[in-house]
């Protein structure tokens, strides 16, 4: 069992297990010896039941006997008597192996698929799980194949609800029964079963039952897990939400060829640059989505067919679904004065992971403005450089607040219909976080206190949605602080939530947001366009958040953090400059996310860890170039390429190869040697500074 140390056998039990390894041993040689030259005599089969009684995990076995089964069945003489009595046979075997080992995985599969074979009664297996869970209420195979049987049987969901509700009656501490539990509640609300009730009714009895399995021990962790659970199924909806875009509705967009950003009548908020003859559209949903494409977003413009437009998901992970999607708009080159429309859902097709289809069509238009290049580039300096430290800035003008608030106001999409959907979800909460203030003020509970800092900012979100208030966000900030130190164990987790917190805190009003904007001395570089940065350094920051808040940014000051990761960064599709200066990245795979960021021109990723360690813990969740996982993203016949030896340097090849950037800082990471930053330059042909230097 788990946490039990290791006792020294004695004589006599290791003499028994040694007769038993050479008992295990004579009958593998024979069982293998049957299997593989596809004997199936009565003798075999008897044989590999004997293997199974001393051994139940020998996968193998389990799949001769299928095949052992399926060449009985097959036989021309094979009639209803002989089936029934080779399946009852395989029904005995499986019984006499759990009860050697009450958790053997292939014990419990080969029991559903004879189960499966629909020639064996059911009805007897609910009696013989009975029995087994009385030995062992907890064990997670049992309760995983009584929900195979309960189907099987057509047993109802509210039959099985109070099953679950005696098995946790008689222990509060029976996890699998609440993991069912909630299998089944999910299973009931997605089906919205007839005469059950809505979330609405369930959900606050379900808090006051789980009320009782935690006040009664608080330091049983079976009940916390599912209150947790029930926060989810409050908080979340069911149907996707469109939660912000780029640009946003009402927008005035001014993109400039030339780099050259001087229109006093646009914000720079909204004045972007191209080159590359479009501009994205971005589209922020509350969770996890698929199926975006030209025939569920219809963009209506004079310039461009709404059909050419391609939607690409923003994962990591290269999955078909994502909270971000963005396409590209094709744009004239010359002058422009255009709206453009955008319409999300109104064709169904857009279907959340947990398999929801997007309900509320929404709709937002931008106007959009072309200036014309009236810049000779001969004239600009190619020493000309962006600086992201502290002297780069001012604090930005007060005669500008008004387009700053604007534009914040305009980033979030608005339902009306939500806040009276939500009322009773607003009240749920308020009862929870009054209900454990008093738990808190009669005990010091860790885990208490974690989920008064869950309630309190679910709280915030679901009753102030467009109100951009944060009431209780210096509370939760405390409570993440407090247990950063009652709990040293999960302090990073801590840490994480307290940086999710701080950053939604400072995104959550246009006030705390202007605090954050400075504006680039040298608004006239043509390195950037909108001179606008916002500056979230020295927060000691672990991890980014509030990403669709953000998506407006286009220069970014992230140093002086504590970040270890920047997922999620790939959403903020204007970036073009990018300070990750002294921060914890550990390895190049870290910037993975970076790659999405087609715009990007200036990063500087100085004084972090890349190199400090020599096993890098996620260099597999980023492909190699030499990997059949990446498909047509590099020729995987080729070794070399540009110089570079790809075996060596697989990782910086795959971050780097599709970057455009004007210029890279990466100094003081032990990987920046001489050696290295060679292979970066032969890597990105376009760049022109590294470390400060000019490139020839």
């Amino acid at each position: 069992m788990h946490g039990r140390p290791r006792k020294a056998p004695k004589p006599e039990e290791e003499a028994a297990s040694v007769a038993k390894a050479q008992k295990l041993r004579t009958l593998q040689t024979q069982f293998f010896s049957f299997h593989h030259n596809k004997i199936y005599t009565k003798e075999a089969v008897e044989l590999s039941a004997k293997l199974l009684e001393i051994n139940p995990e020998s996968y193998t076995a389990w799949n001769y006997r299928k095949l052992a089964v399926e060449h009985y069945l097959s036989q021309p003489d094979c009639n209803p008597d002989l089936i029934k009595s080779v399946l009852d046979d395989e029904l005995r075997v499986v019984e006499n192996a759990l009860r050697q080992n009450f958790k053997s995985y292939g014990a419990w599969h080969h029991r559903k698929w004879v189960i499966s074979k629909g020639h064996s009664s059911v009805d007897n297996e609910l009696r013989l799980l009975d029995k087994f869970q009385k030995a062992d209420s907890r064990n997670f195979h049992a309760w995983n194949y009584r929900r195979f049987v309960a189907e099987s049987m057509n047993r109802s969901e509210q039959d099985e609800l109070k099953y679950t509700e005696d098995m946790i009656y008689k222990n509060f501490s029976n996890y699998s029964a609440w993991h069912n539990r909630s299998v089944l509640l999910s299973a009931l609300f997605e089906k919205k079963a007839e005469g059950f009730l809505s979330k609405e009714k369930v959900l606050p009895e379900e808090y006051e039952f789980i009320h009782q399995a935690i006040f009664t021990d608080p330091d049983d962790q079976s009940g916390w897990f599912y209150h947790l659970w029930l926060l989810d199924q409050t908080v979340t909806t069911d149907s996707p939400l469109l939660a912000s875009s780029w640009p946003g509705h009402g927008y005035d967009v001014l993109l400039v060829e030339d780099r050259c950003y001087n229109g006093s009548a646009f914000s720079p908020f909204t004045a972007l640059h191209s080159d590359s003859g479009s501009f994205p559209i971005v589209l922020y949903f509350n969770q996890p989505v698929g199926g975006v494409s030209s025939s569920t977003v219809t963009v209506e413009c004079g310039f461009n067919k709404n059909e050419d437009l391609l939607w690409k998901p923003l994962s990591a992970s290269n999955s078909q679904t994502a909270r971000v999607w963005v396409a590209h708009l094709k744009i004239p080159s010359s002058d422009l004065h255009s709206t453009v429309e955008v319409s999300v859902g109104h064709s169904k097709g857009i279907i959340s992971t947990r398999g929801f289809e997007y309900s509320h069509p929404s709709m937002f238009s931008f106007k959009v403005r072309v200036q014309p290049m009236e810049r000779d580039f001969s004239q600009v300096s190619v020493a000309e450089s962006i600086s992201l430290r502290e002297e780069s800035f001012k604090i930005y003008g007060t005669q500008s607040e008004e387009s700053i608030i604007n534009s914040f106001n305009q980033l979030s999409i608005k339902y009306g219909h939500e806040s009276t959907a939500s009322n009773w979800r607003s009240e749920a909460l308020a009862k929870e976080i009054e209900c454990f203030r008093e738990l808190l003020s009669l005990m010091d509970c860790k885990i208490g206190k974690l989920t008064l800092a869950r309630l309190l900012m679910a709280y915030d979100v679901m009753s102030y949605p467009f109100a951009n208030k944060l009431v209780h966000s210096e509370e939760v900030l405390e409570l993440y602080s407090d247990l950063m130190k009652l709990d040293p164990t999960h302090y990073q987790y801590y840490k994480d939530e307290h940086s999710m917190v701080l950053l939604h805190k400072v995104t959550s009003s246009k006030e705390s947001l202007l605090q954050h904007c400075f504006q680039y001395k040298d608004s006239v570089s043509s390195a950037i366009c909108g001179p606008i940065c916002l500056r979230l350094n020295n927060l000691s920051l672990s991890r980014m958040g509030a990403f669709e808040k953000l998506l407006w940014v286009q220069m970014l000051d992230l140093s002086d953090n504590e970040l270890q990761s920047i997922e999620g960064l790939e959403a903020m599709q204007l970036l073009s400059c990018l300070s990750l200066r002294n921060n914890k990245l550990r390895s190049l795979t870290a910037l993975e996310p970076l790659r999405k960021l087609k715009l990007l021109r200036v990063l500087d990723i100085s004084y972090n860890q890349i190199g400090d360690h020599s096993i890098d813990t996620t260099r597999y969740l980023c492909s190699s170039p030499l990997s059949h996982s990446v498909g047509s993203e590099s020729n995987k016949d080729e070794t070399v390429t540009s110089g570079v030896a790809l075996i060596d340097n697989w990782e910086a090849f795959y971050i780097f190869k599709d970057f455009n950037l004007n210029q890279l800082d990466i100094v003081g990471n032990t990987i920046a040697d001489e050696k290295f930053k060679s292979v970066l330059v032969k890597i990105m042909p376009k760049l022109k500074q590294l470390d400060g230097k000019l490139l020839g």
